[in-house]
């Protein structure tokens, strides 16, 4: 999956878990998250997690995560990549 179809399939996961109807495909890489999104809150990110691991086949480990993981669009397509 190239960076293209990762920030593809990233923005779809934020639309559908935060029930964005369809804001998320506004969204830039620099489109902030964590603290600029009402609706993602600690149990957003962690439905967000498990989508990421159920859709993808990531393996998201507690240690992995921090908050500049979801500092931006960007930050958090980044962090998928990586795991790929």
């Amino acid at each position: 999956m190239d960076q293209a179809q990762v920030l593809s399939h990233v923005l779809r996961l934020l639309d559908d878990v935060l029930s964005l109807n369809g804001r998320a495909q506004t969204f830039t890489r620099d489109t902030a998250l964590l603290g600029a999104l009402p609706e993602l809150d600690s149990m957003a990110v962690v439905s967000l997690i498990t989508a990421l691991e159920e859709q993808l086949g990531l393996v998201v480990d507690d240690d992995d995560i921090d908050g500049d993981t979801f500092a931006t669009v960007g930050s958090l397509a980044d962090f998928v990549a990586a795991r790929l």
